[in-house]
């Protein structure tokens, strides 16, 4: 696979991802929802501190272990890229790699610029790029913005079931974006579909 076909691909990638947070970011408030498809896909703005599918890791030196190891993860996959090139790995195992660095890219954008870029995203309020009085974070420091949110169904749990009698659920909760897809998509076709390329 050609060398600029593989950069522009994950350029492509990156603006995507980036075209829609920083949309969801200065024209929704945080929390607000758009229906896209009935009552079952939904555009909800939301921010992550921590990990992807809002997994959160240990307050600040968490996000700080998780932005290093984007960092180190990213360099790793820079390097991996041209040399299973090189060694004329199957187009698959490339392009499923491509999708891992511009996922991780993307959201390594938002965790090191984001902060210092927008305003503070509040209930109340639309955030603004590139405010006059700055960003509500610093380097290495700010959210990533999710925004696919997919109930596919809810309801209430039996009133006999233990612990949670009685309480709603929705199946599928956790609200992701772009980014996520890539790497998600990415690796679950690497294993179904490249594993014999691991060997």
């Amino acid at each position: 696979m050609k060398k600029r076909n593989i950069i522009l691909l994950v350029v492509l990638l990156l603006v995507a991802d980036q075209a829609l947070k920083i949309w969801i970011k200065t024209h929704l408030a945080l929390g607000e929802s758009i229906t896209v498809f009935h009552d079952w896909f939904f555009l909800r703005f939301i921010e992550n501190p921590g990990a992807a599918f809002g997994f959160e890791l240990g307050g600040n030196n968490g996000k700080l272990f998780l932005s290093l190891f984007r960092i180190v993860a990213i360099g790793a996959l820079c390097w991996l890229l041209p040399y299973l090139n090189r060694q004329k790995a199957p187009k698959g195992v490339i392009v499923g790699f491509a999708l891992v660095l511009a996922g991780a890219v993307g959201n390594m954008i938002d965790s090191a610029f984001y902060g210092m870029i927008f305003s503070e995203s509040t209930p109340w309020s639309v955030a603004e790029l590139f405010p006059a009085g700055g960003g509500y974070g610093t380097f290495l420091h700010g959210k990533v913005v999710d925004m696919f949110y997919f109930p596919l169904f809810s309801g209430t749990y039996p009133g006999w079931f233990p612990w949670v009698g009685g309480e709603a659920f929705t199946f599928f909760a956790p609200v992701f974006n772009l980014a996520d897809s890539y790497i998600t998509v990415a690796v679950f076709y690497l294993m179904i579909f490249q594993y014999k390329y691991f060997k």
